[in-house]
């Protein structure tokens, strides 16, 4: 009895040991588990994690996006309730800003801690709890540097498709409906995003997409009637027009105000002006964010959407979208040829701008005066950069920017070659538009403007006619031309790894003299047939599209083909001897690249 009894002893001992084993080693792992998602969010403000929809639902996905305000290689990480880590899928876009999204299939009630990391270090935290009530943490209603930080990621998601695959929608609809894309979409979670069906044009599209993220996050829009400019005076603008912030049909009533209201005058005011809805930036990846706008002197609008980083085997881009007259969206990068810049067109202040933001003073709505951006607090400072720079250089800076490191002299004119084809392939498409038009209303002549306004009117004309499209495409051909002379010029933005400027620019140019035969589109005839012009025969053809935008030509005569050709038999129409006079008197507009003042 008594060795029993020293057995059992023995074995409450062990016990009581690994009891106290247990609990000394494991106990603290399980408690980090049961306080991850609970521990209260203490980091600064260099980080700022949203989630959508809003008021998320109980197992209904839970998007979660991170944006860094500034620096780069950041890490997004969750907890669920029971402070598991969740294994998530995370895409990252490198900005600026930096921004991380990532979803929660089905989260299940409780707390969910979400962390932006840099360097093993948390600096974003939001916690977000799911207790089925559908009640949700509120965003911040007021423009300020972390909403802006936010609008930039969003516009920059919804437009990232991948490189290589074509973004060319026919209206801006498609993408706001695509929870994908749309961070925002269904954001209020009561299918407020069902009867959206937005058709802006390239001067609404920055409107429409700021008016419809303010919707959103219940933050202040306003937007002013500005003038068209005249010669020697940049257009100015009256007070703005102050919108409510809530109701899907209100958002339905102001965006129909705003396209109805603004243009491209209303991008085109003079640098120094503070009554407007946009301010100048400076040329810095930093500022030059998705959402910023592009104003081109002569009316055409486009809004940045992605910077892609420059490697060792290709070559950085810088990414915009626009709208045109016909509803169509589509992607393009920066380059002589679609981003025109002037600095001596007296009627307009063009270059790169941000939005002017609004803030509440006094119980009132306000826009902010270029003084009070000038510190940057609220995002972008103001800048006056661009108002003293030569086209050569605006475009030599942004070169570096671009390509930080240089381009290789061939690499940089395949580049050039493949933004030339591009454009030209957007053509094809507006050339098309214009043909269908014709076929489902035969026997209609399109008005054609008088003198300046056939680059800015209404009507089929605006929707079909291509005037400022060729004079950016004319442009564009000049550019892949000039790129030799391009290299003696400039040989500080090329990797010349020894080699002569003069050696670089013989290699290029009998390269630019192979490759312009081997590149080029394919358009549709007058009888729907295919026809195939390379980008040597487009090029020689120069002087005929200086007179080739008139939708009542036929296709042949729009991509310059010679009456008595086999390419050009199909055609049976041509525009009125009127119009094809005027259009003679404004081909040097054309020849020379240069818009006349509105």
């Amino acid at each position: 009895m008594a060795q029993s009894k020293h057995c059992r002893t023995g074995w409450e001992d062990v016990k009581l040991f690994l009891t106290l084993f247990v609990c000394t080693v494991f106990s603290p792992l399980a408690l980090a588990k049961e306080t991850a998602s609970q521990t209260p969010c203490t980091v600064g403000r260099e980080a700022f994690i949203w989630a959508a929809p809003q008021r998320p639902s109980l197992g209904q996905p839970l998007r979660v996006k991170a944006v860094a305000i500034r620096g780069i290689g950041h890490e997004l990480i969750a907890w669920d309730p029971k402070g598991r880590k969740l294994a998530l899928k995370v895409v990252n876009r490198g900005g600026p800003p930096e921004n991380l999204t990532a979803e929660i299939p089905r989260p299940e009630s409780g707390n969910y801690r979400i962390e932006l990391l840099r360097q093993g270090k948390p600096i974003g935290c939001r916690q977000i709890v799911m207790d089925g009530s559908g009640a949700g943490p509120t965003t911040p209603r007021e423009w300020n540097e972390e909403s802006e930080a936010f609008y930039a990621a969003w516009v920059e998601q919804l437009f990232d498709v991948p490189l290589g695959q074509d973004l060319n929608l026919s209206s801006l609809t498609p993408l706001l409906r695509n929870p994908e894309r749309n961070f925002l979409y269904n954001y209020a979670d009561h299918g407020e995003d069902a009867g959206i069906d937005i058709t802006p044009d390239c001067a609404d599209l920055p409107y429409v997409l700021r008016a419809y993220f303010a919707w959103k996050l219940e933050l202040p829009m306003g937007f002013r009637e500005c003038g068209r400019g005249a010669a020697g005076a940049p257009p100015r603008c009256g007070p703005p027009t102050m919108q409510a912030r809530s109701g899907n049909t209100r958002f339905s009533e102001t965006s129909k105000l705003l396209m109805d209201t603004v243009h491209s005058g209303s991008a085109r005011t003079a640098l120094r002006d503070n009554a407007t809805d946009y301010y100048p930036v400076e040329l810095s990846r930093a500022a030059l964010r998705p959402g910023t706008v592009f104003a081109d002197p002569y009316g055409h609008v486009l809004i940045l959407a992605k910077w892609v980083p420059q490697t060792d085997t290709r070559g950085g881009q810088l990414l915009a979208v626009d709208a045109q007259p016909d509803n169509t969206v589509s992607r393009k990068r920066f380059w002589e040829g679609t981003f025109l810049f002037a600095n001596d067109v007296p009627d307009a202040g063009p270059g790169f701008k941000a939005f002017r933001p609004l803030v509440q003073s006094g119980g009132t709505i306000r826009p902010l005066s270029n003084a009070e951006l000038s510190g940057g607090q609220y995002g972008t400072p103001y800048s006056i950069e661009q108002a003293h720079m030569t086209a050569e250089d605006f475009y030599a800076r942004m070169a570096k920017l671009i390509n930080p490191q240089g381009l290789d002299p061939v690499q940089a004119y395949e580049e050039t070659l493949n933004a030339l084809v591009e454009q030209l392939e957007a053509r094809v498409g507006s050339v098309n538009n214009g043909e269908r038009y014709v076929r489902e209303n035969p026997h209609t002549l399109v008005s054609m403007p008088d003198g300046a306004d056939i680059f800015q009117t209404t009507g089929p004309w605006e929707d079909y006619a291509t005037p400022s499209r060729d004079m950016r495409l004319i442009i564009a051909m000049r550019v892949l031309s000039d790129l030799p002379q391009q290299i003696t010029r400039h040989p500080e933005l090329f990797l010349l790894k020894g080699r002569s400027t003069n050696a670089a620019r013989s290699e290029v140019e009998k390269l630019h003299a192979k490759r312009i035969r081997e590149r080029g589109i394919t358009y549709l005839r007058s009888d729907g047939s295919e026809w195939q012009l390379t980008v040597a025969e487009i090029l020689a053809r120069k002087a005929a599209l200086e007179v080739a935008y008139n939708p009542n030509d036929c296709a042949e005569r729009r991509w310059g083909a010679r009456p008595g050709t086999e390419e050009y038999s199909p055609c049976t129409r041509k525009a009125p001897a009127d119009q094809e006079a005027r259009m003679q008197t404004y081909r040097h507009w054309f020849h020379e690249g240069r818009r006349p003042p509105a």
